[in-house]
């Protein structure tokens, strides 16, 4: 299912891009209309819908007179489905990086999915950057939906601050689920991947122009490149409407994550982990996943899937999604069969 999705997807991009370059140099001559954002917002508004049909609506809180966060938060809420929280990482707002998550893991659980702060339509004007600060953002949105319990699916930079929301609310986050996440690498090693990597990170989670876009797509993909076809054009409307607001503040989040403060000793989760890895992941090989996984201990385990880049939410999505029900659910399903085993032991023990 998933080669064909590829094969789709880039036969998609390949007569998109056509498509894009003849409409592009059909409207030159017209600077104004040139100007004018087209293919993002038109994508854009088609995830949208993806959500919506989803059971998912946007809604926006305000946490106080400083911070206000948006989440995707369900139409419905079923209390026979358990909570889960997707929390994503750099590369545009939360839509754009669980497009092939929610429809999927909808019909599962009660989907909750926040814009951290500085992305889509989350913002602060308060000092801090910290990770605990947008776990802590999180959680009261959460409970300002009136989330009590939930799982949690974070990716990459989400990962951090997943991490640190089931570190600061044990009583709340029941299972966690991290993907491709440098959580608990030492400052040595993060000097050393830049090294490899050869960019300056904040130029390659916040691209400027096109071909850092490319760089960073390139990095995080290993199959396929979504933006293979594409023009500068459309690259470059991408850019300016996902990474050009809060530019300073989104810089802020990036060397507040490489600074020392990071290599403090990591505690370990309470919670039953699973780590799910790409074999090819660029940004954070797999051995920070090991890594990570021998630091958890026994409540964690460590899932690999093979040809698979750091973007394995969006390369591997089939394989990802089924990992996360089963992890989550089969927990769940065993509670509900001792409840009901319990249940009619209390009945016979009447009768």
């Amino acid at each position: 299912m998933e080669i064909l999705r590829l094969c789709f997807y880039n036969l998609l991009s390949f007569y998109l891009s056509v498509f894009a370059t003849i409409l592009r140099w059909i409207l030159s001559p017209l600077p104004s209309i040139k100007r004018f954002p087209i293919f993002v917002p038109f994508i854009d508004a088609y995830i949208s819908l993806l959500f919506r049909f989803s059971n998912l609506s946007s809604c926006t809180l305000d946490l106080d007179e400083h911070t206000t966060i948006h989440f995707w938060a369900p139409n419905h809420r079923h209390f026979n489905k358990p909570n889960l929280v997707l929390i994503h990482g750099y590369g545009g707002d939360a839509k754009w990086q669980f497009m092939y998550q929610v429809q999927s893991l909808a019909r599962s659980f009660n989907l909750y999915i926040p814009d951290l702060l500085f992305f889509g339509k989350s913002y602060t004007t308060r000092p801090e950057r910290t990770e605990e600060f947008q776990a802590k953002c999180v959680v009261e949105g959460l409970k300002g939906l009136g989330v009590k319990k939930c799982s949690m699916f974070s990716i990459s930079y989400g990962g951090f601050v997943g991490y640190k929301m089931a570190e600061m609310y044990p009583e709340m986050v029941e299972k966690v689920v991290i993907l491709s996440s440098g959580v608990g690498c030492t400052k040595e090693q993060k000097e050393e991947q830049l090294k490899k990597i050869g960019r300056d990170p904040v130029e390659l989670l916040i691209p400027a122009k096109p071909e850092d876009l490319h760089v960073l797509v390139n990095m995080s993909i290993y199959k396929y490149n979504p933006f293979k076809w594409a023009p500068d054009a459309f690259l470059q409307e991408f850019i300016d409407l996902m990474c050009r607001s809060y530019l300073k503040e989104k810089q802020e989040l990036v060397y507040h994550l490489l600074s020392d403060h990071t290599d403090c000793m990591l505690p370990i989760l309470t919670q039953e982990t699973m780590l799910i890895w790409g074999d090819k992941d660029r940004v954070f090989p797999l051995m920070f996943g090991q890594q990570l996984q021998r630091h958890l201990g026994p409540r964690a385990k460590l899932e690999i899937i093979k040809n698979t880049g750091h973007a394995a939410n969006i390369e591997s999505p089939d394989s990802v999604n089924a990992l996360i029900k089963t992890f989550i659910l089969q927990r769940n399903q065993e509670e509900e069969h001792v409840k009901f085993t319990h249940q009619n032991m209390d009945i016979n023990g009447c009768i």
